[in-house]
């Protein structure tokens, strides 16, 4: 023991001196090395007068690049890797276009979707401009504002492929397809004849072809729990049933019927006779409906809304040939709310798609919608804000994401088990600290199936890690655990007690989320079981206008008002109230009102209705703190939606909770007593950049 004492005394002595001859020397401390340490964002200057709001993205033969926006123009590209210290030069190629919102290349002519129809454009007389707008196949239209249509994606059998948005009508935010192949994939050959493929989308803003199949990524809302990517087969449904009332038509390939859906879930939403807040209301998962009507499909793999994104947008496989670092033939996907790009790595386990997610780049200079690769190995991220808000503050941006070279210490894979997962990490870690069980966090959760906006996080619960077991190379690591579920989502976090090898990096990205739809077959290793710590939050609770949450103790207001933070009855002392607000909302992640005025101290009721197509909250925070209290509420993880999204912090003065599009929620405060000028901000991630106002105390 005194050998031991004298070793650790001697180890520590060592250090210290170490550490006084670094301070001696004025030495910096070793940077925490960063995403851009590894992969760099590169800014294309966009010429003063061209409104670049990215929303088609294709490479051309000769490396130049083709944008189309949603103010209807088509833009080429030269010198777009700004070679030799030159700028990139925009020519207008083509204008006058309704929204594309995708453009494709294919034999000499440049192929763009427009809201009703796939236009092919032409340049015949070689002046760099297009000649020949021609119609390949035309949809209907409603007029509907929400009526986006995204693609053309080319398939291996030279047809393409194009996705409808659904429509609202008098319930704005409830999805319809309200003219034939809204919310339907539909096939068209380039001499313009139109299959219809797969429904059941609902804002399905990017598709891609990976590994040769054809994949698309969907956005959270009704019926929809949270964004995911799902790999469709002709004659699939993905969910959303609003596509399902063209499904009888001759050329339909779709088996699945509207009354599957409804009398599978709760007949009374087909009778009309359920409130979407009624807290009685029973609710099924996507993967249980699945169960009981053939043709429904499940995504391959969920992001989970909030933690990995708000908007999914388009998809992008990885080469396979080294220019873009360790991550060969995985999937680069973005979400334009969040101005990020997300790392998905997939595999089929029983044939079926199942995968897992991780954070891969962030710091966009607006909301990442298109993707498409340089011939020099780089990523071109095309992007676009306005009206959908985004945390990249400008309207829209080009840039280039260029490998550094460097091998990030990251998670690579991360694969299904018979009893657990498997790590596979891009450098060896240290295998002392890597087996250590208590090194890994996991948790299981999913999403609700429902007509509602989006879904809180259920059937949450931890996982027992019995083993953590390193490879002899030190580049994987097995995790036996109980508890595994099969079509639940996974997180995965590694503590810091995981690093390299020499020890001098942590991950730069600690969790995965694996969407584990089958578990595979195999020998189960025979490791002793440890105690259970984890805990079950089944059927926590959602937002207002949705499902009612467990009850809670709310946090406190200033405690010179007396009042809850979200005080959502009319306290018993008042007598009188001093003034009354009604506040609403306006497209675009906007209040209907950007400044309201209340006297120091008076007794305010606030009714907040959502007039949106998607959730949101009202904060009241002090001037200039929105933006803090946002990025707060970005880090809430799994519990953000239960808690809606309102962080626990002394900068939120008083609250709405999370309320659900055509809802609304009254609440009472007592306006602060210092005069001067407040923040009141939705703190929903991705939101809080843009949707704030002012609350002037006089």
């Amino acid at each position: 023991m005194k050998a031991i004492v004298k070793n650790i005394l001697m180890t520590f002595s060592v250090a210290a001196t170490v550490g006084l001859a670094a301070n001696a020397q004025n030495k910096p401390a070793k940077a925490v090395p960063t995403e851009k340490d590894y992969y760099r964002i590169v800014t294309l200057p966009i010429p003063e007068g061209i409104e670049l709001e990215v929303g088609g993205l294709t490479l051309l033969p000769n490396g130049n690049i083709a944008a189309s926006t949603r103010r209807g123009d088509v833009y080429i590209i030269e010198n777009p890797y700004m070679l030799n210290g030159g700028s990139p030069f925009y020519k207008k190629f083509a204008t006058g276009l309704h929204e594309s919102l995708g453009l494709a290349y294919k034999d000499g002519a440049l192929y763009a979707v427009q809201r009703g129809e796939l236009t092919k454009l032409v340049d015949k007389n070689g002046d760099g401009k297009a000649d020949v707008y021609e119609t390949v196949f035309a949809w209907p239209l409603s007029g509907n504002y929400h009526e986006y249509s995204y693609g053309p994606i080319l398939m291996p059998n030279g047809n393409f492929m194009v996705n409808a948005n659904v429509g609202f009508d008098d319930e704005w935010w409830r999805g319809k397809s309200l003219v034939p192949w809204r919310a339907w994939v539909m096939e068209i050959s380039p001499d313009g004849k139109m299959t219809p493929y797969a429904t059941g989308l609902r804002s399905p803003a990017g598709q891609g072809i990976i590994d040769g199949k054809y994949f698309y990524s969907e956005n959270q809302g009704d019926w929809v729990g949270s964004g995911h990517l799902m790999q469709l087969n002709r004659g699939d449904f993905a969910g959303h049933p609003a596509g399902l009332r063209w499904a009888d038509q001759p050329n339909s390939p779709v088996k699945v019927r509207t009354q599957d859906i409804y009398s599978r879930v709760d007949p009374r939403f087909n009778q009309g006779k359920i409130e979407d807040d009624d807290p009685n209301r029973p609710y099924k998962t996507l993967f249980e409906v699945a169960k009981e009507v053939p043709g429904v499909k499940l995504p391959a793999v969920w992001l989970p809304h909030s933690i990995l994104g708000t908007s999914t947008s388009t998809m992008m496989q990885i080469p396979a040939d080294n220019k873009f670092g360790p991550f060969a033939g995985q999937v680069l996907i973005g979400d334009q709310g969040q101005s990020r790009l997300n790392r998905i790595f997939l595999e089929q386990v029983k044939g079926e798609y199942q995968g897992a997610a991780f954070t891969f780049r962030e710091g966009f200079e607006s909301g990442v919608l298109r993707l498409t690769w340089g011939n020099d190995g780089s990523l071109f991220v095309g992007q676009t804000s306005r009206g959908w808000g985004s945390k990249g503050q400008k309207e829209f941006g080009l840039e280039r994401v260029v490998w550094s070279g460097k091998t990030p210490f990251e998670m690579k894979a991360v694969r299904a088990m018979p009893d657990g997962f498997e790590i596979e990490f891009t450098k060896p870690v240290n295998k002392k600290t890597a087996a250590d069980p208590d090194a890994y966090s996991l948790t299981g959760f999913i999403y609700k199936y429902h007509p509602v906006y989006g879904s809180n996080v259920v059937r949450e619960q931890s996982l027992v890690v019995n083993a953590a077991i390193v490879s002899e190379d030190g580049l994987k690591v097995r995790l036996v655990a109980d508890g595994l579920r099969e079509k639940y989502i996974h997180e995965i976090t590694l503590s810091d007690k995981v690093t390299s090898a020499d020890s001098s990096n942590t991950l730069l990205h600690p969790t995965a989320y694996y969407t584990l739809n089958n578990i595979p077959d195999g020998a189960k290793l025979n490791v002793p079981k440890r105690a259970a710590t984890g805990h079950d939050h089944h059927n926590m609770g959602g937002m207002a206008g949705t499902s009612k949450a467990p009850e809670k103790k709310a946090a406190a207001a200033p405690a010179s008002t007396g009042l809850k933070k979200n005080q959502v009855t009319k306290p018993a002392s008042w007598t009188t109230i001093d003034q009354t607000i009604v506040l609403g909302t306006k497209p675009g992640l906007k209040f209907d009102k950007a400044e309201m005025t209340v006297k120091a101290g008076s007794k305010v009721k606030l009714t907040f209705t959502n007039n949106d197509d998607m959730p949101h909250n009202f904060v009241v925070v002090p001037d200039g703190q929105a933006v803090a209290v946002g990025e707060l509420a970005m880090k809430m993880g799994l519990s953000a939606v239960k808690l809606s999204h309102i962080p626990n912090t002394p900068k939120v003065l008083f609250n709405t909770t999370l309320v659900g599009p055509g809802s609304s929620q009254t609440i009472y405060f007592v306006a602060p007593t210092k005069p001067g000028k407040y923040t009141y901000v939705c703190t929903v991630p991705g939101h809080f950049y843009v949707m704030q106002g002012t609350l002037i105390v006089e």
